[in-house]
């Protein structure tokens, strides 16, 4: 079987909404979107080298696959980072019917520990989920997940959709790796323990 591993960017205090760009998620009348930014281009070389060296498949919640979509499709196709994510097989976690036209790109939808149990007993690379929120709530909710790949921001930002909401499951995690930015970004990769 293959694992399943968030990559998440959170600020201090847990918050995962709109990192990217102002625009990103405004849901709940988040207006704090794009606090990632000063710390982007760093932080992206950090995930090139840490998270996303070996080969990956992608586990995408509907909204973020848009943003991700819309991005990179478009991207430069001489970019050895846009080849990567364009080549890389995608699962999107949606019932909408609509034309998914992202190169490599599968919907996947039912109940989620059935569709996550089939995607992780397949063969090919780690599951990486990026971003997708929601997602990550019903997955800690059935605990899917095998590895927490953190990277935290020197950012409070004081509201916004928390990565562990109130009510998250109590689970004990093996820290396995860290690192750091020059630009005070902490990066902790943890990987599930027994029950």
């Amino acid at each position: 079987m293959r694992d399943l591993a968030i990559l998440t960017f959170q600020s201090v205090d847990g918050v995962m909404q709109a990192p990217s760009h102002p625009d990103e998620d405004r849901s709940d009348g988040f207006d704090l979107g794009g606090w990632a930014q000063p710390y982007w281009m760093e932080v992206m070389e950090l995930v090139k080298a840490e998270a996303m060296s070996l080969p990956y498949d992608f586990l995408y919640g509907r909204k973020t696959y848009d943003l991700f979509a819309a991005f990179w499709q478009t991207a430069d196709p001489d970019d050895p980072a846009t080849q990567a994510i364009n080549s890389a097989q995608k699962y999107v976690v949606t019932s909408q019917q609509d034309d998914l036209g992202w190169v490599n790109t599968q919907r996947v939808h039912g109940k989620l520990p059935e569709v996550i149990g089939a995607l992780k007993a397949m063969d090919g690379p780690l599951l990486q989920v990026h971003g997708s929120w929601r997602l990550i709530q019903q997955l800690l909710e059935h605990d899917l997940i095998d590895e927490f790949r953190l990277l935290t921001f020197p950012v409070i930002l004081g509201k916004g959709k928390k990565l562990f909401e109130d009510g998250a499951p109590v689970r004990a995690l093996k820290h396995i790796k860290s690192g750091h930015t020059a630009g005070g970004v902490k990066m902790d990769f943890y990987r599930r323990t027994a029950a």
